[in-house]
């Protein structure tokens, strides 16, 4: 019983942080109508961003400093490949029947020739990676993403993503994994990978952007909606999208019978082609050569 509500301590700590985030949005004003409960974010932003520079930062700094390359690939690799297992799933819960069998291909291919997912093999095929989640499936369908928050230690988000945050979490094969102090210790190396991942765009945010609240809260609902549509505005344009692909290809597919048929009406010699093309004017005939002119023979000519 103690077991069971220490794992679910935290997210009562979550739902709490969330509910107090709600009531405070009451209070507050801002003039994005997507951040409604902005003097709250930006306080929960001075938090994560305090403990990355003292944690994460420097944690993921020696990451990528001391650890060799290819581990750090196989580290990213070992981790996408158990992602990829959900990543399909919500791929078909959205309808996407070719990416969600590509991704658990993916993970048939990765986890069994590419031992047990260090080596990316999938996409040395050609099968491209994707990522999604539930949230993303939600917004997919329609269910919208409500007021921006940013939550203490997992960042940014939106109020249906966090409504479903632990359904992605307890979907992760890694959550399953015994002993507790090995799924710890590879939670956060996965958290230190993560952040190693995106040290150089965040070291250069940090030189370029004025508001960085502003900067990566603006940046993440653009990425947000383009992940969740794939990159085009509304599923009303993504569908319009598959429309076009799929006449596309079966305009590809008709091509050669269209070809086929064309060669087989062709006529198959002069005299069918003048006939097919009977109006068409006769091209002029040549004028006769003239005959050549000999010198006359006189008959007063005397024969010798």
């Amino acid at each position: 019983m103690n077991k069971m509500n220490k794992t679910r301590s935290p997210w009562r700590a979550l739902a709490l942080v969330l509910g107090a985030s709600l009531a405070l949005g009451g209070c507050a004003t801002s003039s994005n109508p997507k951040d409604p409960l902005e003097k709250f974010n930006r306080s929960m932003f001075t938090f994560n961003d305090g403990v990355d520079r003292v944690v994460l930062k420097p944690a993921a700094t020696a990451y990528k400093e001391v650890l060799p390359g290819f581990m750090q690939t196989g580290v990213s690799n070992f981790f996408g490949n158990l992602s990829d297992v959900w990543t399909g799933a919500n791929n078909l819960m959205q309808g996407k029947g070719a990416a969600g069998m590509s991704d658990l291909t993916r993970v048939a291919l990765n986890s069994t020739f590419g031992l047990g997912g260090l080596l990316d093999i999938a996409s040395e095929a050609g099968l491209q990676k994707h990522n999604e989640d539930f949230g993303q499936t939600l917004g997919y369908w329609g269910v919208p993403s409500g007021p921006y928050v940013m939550l203490p230690i997992f960042g940014p988000s939106t109020v249906r993503d966090t409504a479903v945050m632990r359904i992605d979490v307890m979907a992760d094969p890694w959550a399953y994994v015994y002993p507790v102090n090995v799924r710890n210790v590879g939670t956060a190396v996965r958290a230190v990978e993560q952040r190693a991942a995106v040290l150089d765009a965040s070291n250069l945010m940090e030189e370029a952007a004025l508001d960085r609240y502003q900067f990566i809260r603006d940046g993440y609902l653009q990425r947000r909606q383009s992940k969740i549509f794939d990159g085009e505005g509304s599923r009303k344009e993504l569908r319009a999208q598959d429309k076009l692909e799929a006449a596309a290809d079966k305009a590809a597919d008709a091509a050669p019978a269209v070809a086929k048929a064309v060669d087989k009406d062709l006529p198959s010699d002069a005299a069918a082609i003048r006939a097919a093309y009977a109006d068409d004017p006769e091209p002029a005939a040549a004028a006769p050569a003239a005959p050549a002119v000999s010198a006359p023979v006189s008959s007063e000519t005397p024969v010798k």
